[in-house]
């Protein structure tokens, strides 16, 4: 595992700081605003539905609709196109496409800001889901009921707030006004159609949908308040690194961690510990390679010709060539002209 970060770090070692041209988003007033707003009508749906007024009516009625039977057509790329609000799906596309940014810009924050983005819709929609126990339209009781604290996870729709958040991170990183304003469109139309498509299939209330826009979008409005969080995480990942550089150059590690983490640890030219000399790379004597060892450093840390050189020097035990007898009797074929021999000399001389 180590060793396949070590192009990773390799390439983070080139310019371990994020780029100056980009732009860290910051909580404006007018995020602000748009934050108030947007946490007022998440309350208000809220309460719509525990009163059960005019908007749980609507789901209902809608559901009585089954759009899935007006317009089978489209049922089959429907079902391809909620693939696009799934967690899993979505979390592996878009953390390859920000593994890729990281990978050209030389910083960890795209890939620790999904993880971010990803832990705050876990815990603030999950926790609603759990909380309020509604029960999906294919699995309702009672006609006209909210079908709330019956054990369900349907409300918010998780599949909606789920496609806000994971394409709208990537208007969220992006370099360049137009760029962020073009993703934002794209992200948003996305997340619609998703959160349509659910309500088409009959998986989630009208309500449902609505307060799963909300919820992924109180995140997204949010975010730029957890940007020192990302920055410690970041500027974390690579002092941890740098205290392990500094305790395999001590010699407090253990033999095991201190050849797993040397290479990764050199790979960006810094320092490479316990180098063996080309003479012992061509074929020269290890004992020769292990001599050419810092005297600084620990015996941990001795490089592995060293350890051979040692083992060289040991007397090695001559196995006896006899073979061992063994409770079933020895597997060498007895040879007659031995024994005749044995006999020979044992018997007594007799005088000619």
């Amino acid at each position: 595992m180590l060793a396949r970060l070590e192009p990773v770090f390799a390439r983070l070692d080139r310019e371990p700081e994020r780029p100056a041209h980009l732009q860290t988003p910051q909580m404006s007033r007018h995020r602000i605003v748009l934050l108030s707003a947007t946490l007022a009508f998440y309350l208000v749906i809220v309460v719509l539905v525990l009163t059960t007024s005019w908007l749980v009516r609507l789901d209902w009625q809608i559901m009585f609709f089954r759009p899935y039977e007006q317009w089978p057509q489209v049922h089959a790329f429907l079902d391809y196109l909620v693939v696009l609000g799934q967690r899993g799906p979505t979390a592996v596309m878009v953390a390859a496409w920000l593994g890729w940014r990281s990978w050209r810009q030389h910083t960890l924050r795209p890939l620790i800001a999904l993880g971010v983005a990803l832990l705050l819709l876990n815990i603030t929609v999950g926790s609603v889901k759990l909380g309020l126990g509604r029960l999906g339209p294919h699995y309702a009781t009672q006609i006209g009921s909210a079908e709330l604290f019956a054990g369900g996870d349907i409300f918010p729709s998780g599949h909606t707030a789920n496609a806000v958040v994971t394409w709208g991170i990537l208007a969220y990183l992006a370099s360049t006004t137009v760029t962020r304003r073009v993703l934002s469109i794209l992200s948003g139309v996305l997340s619609l159609s998703v959160g349509a498509t659910t309500v088409y299939l009959g998986t989630h209330w009208v309500s449902d949908v609505l307060l799963g826009w909300t919820a992924g979008l109180l995140i997204m409005l949010a975010l730029p308040w957890f940007e020192p969080l990302i920055a410690r995480t970041e500027a974390y990942v690579f002092g941890l690194r740098e205290q392990w550089r500094r305790r395999l150059e001590d010699g407090r590690l253990s033999e095991p961690v201190a050849a797993a983490l040397t290479p990764l640890l050199s790979a960006g030219g810094k320092w490479q510990p316990g180098r063996t000399p080309a003479a012992a790379e061509d074929g020269a004597p290890a004992a020769a390679a292990a001599s050419q060892a810092p005297a600084g450093h620990s015996p941990a840390l001795r490089p592995a010709a060293h350890a051979h050189a040692h083992q060289v020097s040991r007397q090695h035990v001559i196995r006896s060539e006899r073979t061992p007898i063994t409770p079933g009797g020895s597997r060498r074929p007895a040879h007659t002209d031995r024994a005749t021999a044995r006999g020979a000399s044992a018997r007594p001389a007799t005088g000619g």
